[in-house]
């Protein structure tokens, strides 16, 4: 009798401490349910206006599904597609964006009616526009444009600011040449003979090439005067309101341009996937190479990709103001800073 009582006992506190066990687990797995919820990080919205639609060059933005550079530092980052850098800043000015991806002439044309804008990063320091012309024609320097007929895409665009800071460094004006308004396919026309040089960039070469260019003379515009091609650009009121969301941003832009930099090959693959232009694996490398090499620089060598040099800028103004592309002075010291950019 006393062993089946012995016998009951210890059955009864087994069952008991079997159930204070599952009571247990209960409530720590409430807890870490609760926990979890507590520990659900904000995610801070930003507006990226392009100055494009989606294209190779910017894979290092369109991979973020894949990649999740602005995820990581808790941004959630949209893009919103244009039509030029002037489209960029107006997106800003207006508030439907937070941050630019332009260029200078869009951002000196802004500055002198007179918006109130900051430039926080130096996306590509290098100039990439340049002058082509086929080899028969023999125009290798500045000086050979004079008397030319030359394409440029429009005459609000890049290519036509560009040209005529390579005449200005060469003491030509766009008296001294012909300019032709081409459009988008520049090549044709002078593949045709209609013009006897265009001024384009180097990813547009690339694509020319392709499509049966033959053999050209090259003159890049950096050789003569090597301001950035894009920039970063934000209002006065967003930089003052939202500087470490600011931060956060370019800390993650250029760990994406980085990688770019690191992993061209794997970048040219995911352009297939998000880029317009991106059908093409081998161009994107090319496209992706040829970004790569403009986003460095000495002064990015030894300050960290994004780096602006304000000398740069202001030479870049002053060229607009002499060549009358805009009327008035502008203090690019009051307008360029390196205070947001992450810390080597």
């Amino acid at each position: 009798m006393r062993r089946k009582t012995a016998v009951t006992v210890w059955l009864l506190a087994i069952a008991l401490f079997l159930a204070a066990c599952g009571a247990a687990g209960q409530k720590q797995g409430e807890a870490g349910r609760t926990t979890g919820k507590v520990k659900e990080e904000k995610t801070d919205q930003l507006r990226v206006a392009l100055w494009s639609q989606p294209i190779t060059e910017q894979t290092n933005l369109l991979a973020e599904k894949e990649k999740g550079f602005f995820k990581e530092k808790g941004l959630d980052v949209t893009l919103i597609p244009g039509a030029g850098g002037g489209d960029a800043i107006k997106n800003i000015l207006s508030g439907q964006a937070d941050i630019a991806f332009t260029d200078p002439g869009s951002l000196f044309f802004a500055l002198d009616k007179g918006a109130k804008l900051k430039v926080i990063y130096n996306i590509y320091p290098q100039n990439v526009f340049n002058v082509v012309s086929l080899k028969d024609k023999q125009i290798t320097k500045p000086e050979d444009l004079k008397g030319k007929k030359i394409g440029v895409y429009s005459l609000s665009s890049g290519t036509r600011q560009n040209l005529l800071v390579l005449l200005h460094q060469a003491g030509l004006s766009e008296n001294d040449v012909t300019i032709v308004e081409t459009g988008l396919l520049n090549f044709a026309p002078l593949m045709q003979g209609q013009v006897d040089a265009t001024a384009a960039t180097d990813t547009g070469l690339v694509v020319a090439k392709q499509k049966g260019l033959g053999d050209v003379n090259v003159i890049e515009v950096k050789n003569y005067l090597n301001i950035p091609s894009d920039v970063f650009v934000v209002t006065e009121k967003t930089y003052n309101e939202k500087k470490e969301l600011l931060q956060k941003f370019l800390e993650a832009y250029r760990n994406s341009a980085q990688w770019m930099i690191d992993y061209p090959e794997e970048a040219a693959a995911l352009a297939v996937k998000y880029a317009i232009d991106g059908k093409d694996e081998q161009r994107n490398l090319q496209i992706i190479q040829l970004r790569n090499a403009s986003s460095v620089s000495p002064l990015t060598e030894e300050k960290g990709l994004g780096a602006l040099d304000v000398n740069v800028l202001q030479q870049a103004a002053d060229t607009y103001k002499k060549l009358g592309l805009i009327k008035n002075d502008i203090n690019m010291a009051e307008v360029v800073t390196n205070e947001l950019l992450p810390k080597q």
